[in-house]
């Protein structure tokens, strides 16, 4: 009996290392793709030019932004292709069911990654690489959502009461699953949001309280207005909704995320300061990390994404002396279990502090540290063959500090380096 318990155990725990992973739960809300059945004859094919003729600056935007490329980006091709090309990853990169080469009429299993096919003949190529395009945020039913429901539009359109129910179709990914014994869903930056303010002010993220310190993304938000996405995210400003129409207060297509240098900065709260020094004369160095402007984990999404932080002591030669690493990172075992292992990211409003000691007696001339973001682990790049051409990581805060004679008076400035 033991024996035939044993050999059970071994084919289920051999078949979950086999089988493929279903890492979150498909949604209703992205479980089908917007339906584009009752489009007005001027809207078009619903393509993004199409919009642009009208609302140039939003199109111009939109193209320097993540959302445009959610199709064509090589590395989501590249893994996606390595995790089996997985139908339900379409409704969420592209939303419209005209973007999409076969349609989903049902599924197989209650799980919803096993989709009945058939192949669309309303399939329009070019929409699909436009990936989440005008449409697939503000369409719907035949009209444009809109935070304005009173426009002279040559459109229907319909008001939007919260611009964030546009943002939570996709970016609240749940993985409520019997076999998942994670906080928090792989891409589900939503659920890192602690939607609660006790201090009212133009600052969206003001107020929070608690042990944990003001907004620290531990608890599921509560309502779809406390996210405050866009007010990250999609910063206003005043200008036409059209080219030669009145100037209104409007929000920036942009997006801007991981992907963006200054967005990453803006987060952050670095300083870099000597604490204290010995009788042997080495010295302490400290560096303190803050996420002190998204309410979300730094970095956020993907686990993929981390930071890493490296300190250097260098001689007059610039030869390296002493190193030390440190990696700020959301370890995921996958199999045969989704279990989170340990998150050393920063949530907000709790500073985290490395120390590097630089001993007295030697040949430092100079002591540097350097922060960066990292889109992707190399070990994950080389794994799903993903050939980039353009940088997986970037710098985000580098400073270097004289050792020499005459820095002992010295202050060090605690301001980011130049990235």
């Amino acid at each position: 009996m033991v024996g035939v318990l044993l050999l059970a155990l071994g084919v289920f725990l051999g078949w979950r290392f086999l089988r493929p992973m279903n890492i979150f739960v498909v949604d209703d809300r992205f479980a089908w793709p917007i339906t584009s059945e009752q489009v007005p004859p001027v809207l078009g094919g619903l393509s993004a030019p199409e919009c642009g003729a009208c609302h140039t600056r939003f199109l111009a935007e939109w193209r320097t932004s993540m959302h445009s490329q959610a199709w064509t980006d090589p590395y989501f091709q590249a893994d996606w292709q390595f995790e089996g090309s997985e139908p339900s990853c379409r409704l969420c990169h592209t939303p419209l069911d005209r973007q999409q080469p076969r349609k989903v009429l049902g599924y197989r299993d209650t799980d919803k990654w096993d989709p009945i096919l058939a192949d669309n003949p309303d399939f329009d190529s070019a929409l699909q690489h436009e990936g989440v395009s005008c449409a697939a945020c503000h369409y719907r039913e035949g009209k444009i959502l809109g935070v304005l429901g009173t426009t002279d539009a040559p459109h229907p359109v319909q008001r939007l009461e919260d611009p964030n129910q546009v943002c939570v179709r996709c970016h609240v990914v749940e993985g409520d699953r019997w076999d998942t014994f994670f906080r928090f869903p792989p891409c589900g930056t939503v659920a890192e949001i602690r939607a609660t303010s006790t201090r009212p002010g133009p600052d969206p993220m003001a107020g929070g309280g608690g042990r944990d310190g003001p907004g620290s993304g531990e608890i599921l938000a509560s309502d779809v207005r406390g996210l405050h996405c866009v007010s990250c995210h999609m910063p206003l400003v005043e200008r036409p909704l059209v080219e030669g129409g009145p100037v209104r207060t409007t929000r920036r297509h942009l997006w801007r995320g991981g992907h963006d240098p200054q967005m990453v900065k803006s987060a952050l709260s670095v300083a870099f300061e000597e604490v204290s020094r010995a009788p042997d004369r080495s010295r302490l160095f400290q560096l303190t990390i803050s996420n002190t402007g998204a309410a979300h984990y730094v970095p956020t999404g993907t686990p993929d994404r981390h930071l890493t932080v490296r300190f250097r002591v260098r001689d007059a030669r610039g030869m390296v002396l002493q190193e030390q690493d440190h990696t700020l990172v959301r370890s995921v075992m996958w199999r045969p279990f989704i279990v989170d292992l340990r998150d050393t990211r920063l949530p907000r409003g709790q500073p985290r502090r490395f120390q590097l000691e630089v001993p007295g007696e030697g040949a430092a001339a100079s002591v540097e540290v350097e922060i960066r973001y990292h889109l992707l682990a190399e070990s994950r790049r080389r794994r799903i063959g993903y050939a980039n051409t353009t940088p997986i990581d970037y710098p985000v805060f580098r400073q270097r500090v004289l050792l020499g004679p005459g820095s002992a008076d010295r202050p060090v400035p605690s301001r980011p380096g130049p990235g």
